[in-house]
């Protein structure tokens, strides 16, 4: 014990190393002992840690639930599980799992599946394993963990416990109504550029014992805003994501325990028209929207779900038992903007003991919807916030704020002026040469003057009612308290330049600042090289990736907001590079599944708009993302599921073009010389087989895989040349 003492003590002071010096360079009795003792701890360390690596040599991290960490409200019955395997050991690979999933975070540290043991499964798969244990039920807590085993036969440790909690799994889970404000939409197009407030919805509950867990299960058409006591829920903005709402509406799930509280609560909803209530606008003077889209007043349904501490459970549900009424934004529209009218606040209307007697009670939404779904993909979120570069003044009054750089979202706008000042802000991605906004670039569906009609009357293009010019813009009708903040709800621009009139002095540049807006995908690839000439590409091309992100894949965040399939199948595999993709795409595929015509024919757009003259090279994104999905998600899942579709829709065009050589359809459409359809559109066709053929192969699908890849090749010899 002593000559370990002395080791140490050597070891540790400085004073004392002369003496171990001494020890080695003439051995006594004890300090042959000592050098004895050294050598057998260092054989000890190089013994016993190379045994250590190797029985830990695999470690799982990244544990994920249908593509999602810790995910609210996932509505399949067998949702996949995905993990990653990381080692320092080079050529390491997983060769078993074993997964544990239990009804408690409890239950689990125990080593223990109560509700699925996998048992040791002999594979080397991380990515979509599917559950498959007890039923699970709506709203329910699920935790779980793995553990793997490596090419050597080891055992990892298990992994960090991850959870994920079930969404309403049917209707009937709902128990509640769909609910607007009881108006009806005007008898004539030209009436809806009229103001029409947008409504707000209130209901107060008393929470009388402690709450563990409070969850809100809530959409609304076409988009909403939830406050909870007098604060926001959560932070997505523009929800719920975009889909054909005949078929299909997609609901949030929050967790919202901790803004209860002992006593009288209040839950509020406000919403707007989103694509659910659009304007009458004539796209092109000829497309209006509200003749291909689903369409009614906003309207809402809301399931709030009170888990208290002694068991018990409580829900409180959207019926008409709440009160409506009328909140300051007096006009909003996706394309042309917001009209708010801050004297029109209602303070206090999301907080108990709000008097709402004056209130009126809403309706039950008649108009049929489809069914609701849980919201896989990524929400809308504010990413980033953009200060102005330069704010000049090109004429006296009206002052230019440059953001520097062109993005999709909205602006926030602080100002002081006497009640009823209204404050106009414009916007667009150029200016004209004396410094004034050239908006003209970002006007929908090209609505740019006016026309005369059979009576000799001139009508704005955008038809009955609409602006001549169907620029985007913001009002802002000031209260008059103080220094006042203005954010846009239900809308959002494209453009880089904000033209600001009415201003009642010279603003400063800290007046007005940017914020991107995009579905806030995860970044999984970069790219830098060492000519900043390809780094300035890549970051043009990343911003106008995410400008063209709100739940579909734009074409444009401005002109026209569609996702068109074009656009898709020339970047999909770049978006996949650079952001985590599985659900937002698959989102996307299962949109155009909801698109498809009556006969099975897809879209040139998903959702459906209107448009089908593209033709075939569009709907081709249907079966070309559901085989990017599998390649680099090995989302297996989706193609059984959609493969049907795609099949389908391959086969009517097969039937459409029986010389094999596709003579209609969009070719290049923006060429300096004509580009006519067969020698782009046939490629795309031959193209279509192959691919549908590589999901029937992926399904073990063999003849039919035969089939279509015959047919590309067919195609291709029709093709002029073979080739």
């Amino acid at each position: 014990m002593k000559l370990v003492k002395g080791y140490h003590g050597a070891l540790a002071g400085a004073d004392n190393r002369s003496q171990l010096i001494a020890c080695v360079k003439e051995p006594t009795a004890m300090s042959r002992t000592l050098i004895v003792l050294i050598a057998s701890l260092v054989g000890l360390i190089i013994t016993v840690l190379p045994h250590s690596a190797a029985a830990s040599s695999l470690v799982v991290a990244g544990l994920r639930c249908e593509y999602a960490e810790h995910p609210l409200g996932v509505d399949t019955t067998q949702p996949r599980l995905s993990w990653k395997v990381e080692s320092k050991a080079r050529g390491q690979q997983q060769t078993a799992y074993h997964v544990l999933v239990a009804s408690s975070a409890k239950v689990l540290v125990g080593a223990t599946g109560d509700l699925w043991d996998s048992g040791k499964v002999a594979a080397n798969e991380t990515i979509g394993i599917a559950y498959k244990g007890q039923p699970l039920k709506s709203s329910q807590q699920v935790f779980w963990k793995v553990r793997v085993w490596d090419k050597d036969g080891k055992v990892s440790p298990w992994s960090q416990p991850a959870r994920w909690e079930m969404g309403l799994l049917s209707a009937q889970d709902w128990q509640a109504q769909w609910l607007n404000d009881g108006k009806a939409n005007p008898a004539k197009d030209e009436d809806y550029y009229q103001e029409d407030p947008g409504p707000l919805f209130r209901r107060e509950f008393i929470v009388s014992k402690p709450v563990t867990r409070a969850r809100l299960y809530i959409s609304g058409l076409g988009y909403y805003q939830a406050n909870l006591n007098g604060k926001r829920v959560g932070d997505q903005v523009l929800d719920p994501g975009w889909t054909r709402y005949s078929e299909r509406v997609l609901y949030s799930t929050y967790d919202v325990t901790d803004q209860l509280r002992r006593g009288a609560n209040c839950i509020g909803v406000a919403l707007g028209n989103g694509w659910y209530n659009p304007l009458p606008l004539r796209m092109w003077s000829y497309l209006n929207l509200r003749e291909h889209l689903p369409v009614g007043r906003p309207r809402f349904i809301a399931r709030l779900e009170l888990d208290f501490a002694d068991g018990t459970r409580r829900s409180v549900t959207s019926d008409t038992s709440w009160k409506a009424g009328e909140g300051p934004i007096r006009f909003n529209s996706i394309y042309l903007g917001e009209i708010y009218d801050a004297r029109r606040e209602v303070l206090g209307w999301d907080r108990p003991g709000f008097d709402d007697s004056g209130w009126g009670q809403p309706l039950v939404a008649a108009e049929l919807v489809g069914p609701l779904r849980a919201q896989a993909q990524p929400p809308i979120r504010v990413t980033r916030t953009l200060r102005p570069v330069k704010v000049t003044e090109p004429t006296p009054g009206v002052f230019i704020f440059d953001l520097g750089q062109n993005f999709a979202g909205w602006v926030n706008l602080k100002v002081s002026a006497p009640t009823g000042t209204r404050i106009l802000l414009r916007y667009g991605e150029l200016l004209n040469q004396d410094g004034t906004l050239n908006p003209m670039t970002s006007v929908a569906g090209q609505i740019k003057g006016r026309r005369s009609g059979a009576d000799g009357k001139e009508t704005s293009v955008g038809g009955p009612g609409a602006p001549p010019i169907a620029w985007q813009s913001d009002t802002y009708v000031a209260k008059g308290i103080g220094v006042e903040s203005y954010t846009p709800q239900f809308t959002f621009h494209a453009f880089r330049y904000v033209e600001v009139k009415g201003l009642p002095s010279k603003p400063s540049i800290n007046t007005l600042t940017g914020q991107r807006l995009n579905a806030d995908v995860e970044r999984a690839g970069s790219f830098t090289c060492s000519k900043e000439q390809f780094n300035r590409i890549q970051e043009l091309c990343d911003w106008t990736f995410l400008s063209n992100l709100f739940s579909v894949q734009s074409d444009c965040p401005h002109r026209e907001r569609f996702g068109y399939g074009g656009d898709l199948c020339a970047t999909g595999e770049a978006f996949m590079m650079n952001y985590d993709m599985a659900n937002f795409y698959a989102k996307e595929v299962r949109d155009w599944k909801d698109s498809a015509l009556g006969d099975g024919m897809l879209t040139d757009t998903a959702p459906f708009v209107g448009i089908q003259y593209c033709g075939l090279g569009w709907a081709l994104a249907h079966p070309l993302v559901l085989r990017q999905l599998y390649q680099y998600y090995g989302e297996r899942h989706l193609v059984e599921e959609q493969y049907g579709v795609a099949q389908r829709w391959l086969d009517l065009e097969t039937a459409k073009h029986p010389t094999l050589i596709v003579t209609n359809g969009l070719s290049d459409h923006e060429s300096l010389a004509p580009a006519p359809a067969p020698a782009l559109v046939t490629p795309l066709f031959a193209a279509s087989a192959r691919t549908v053929g590589e999901l029937a192969s992926i399904l073990g699908r063999s003849s039919e895989a035969e089939k279509y890849q015959r047919l590309a090749a067919d195609i291709q010899k029709a093709y002029p040349n073979g080739s």
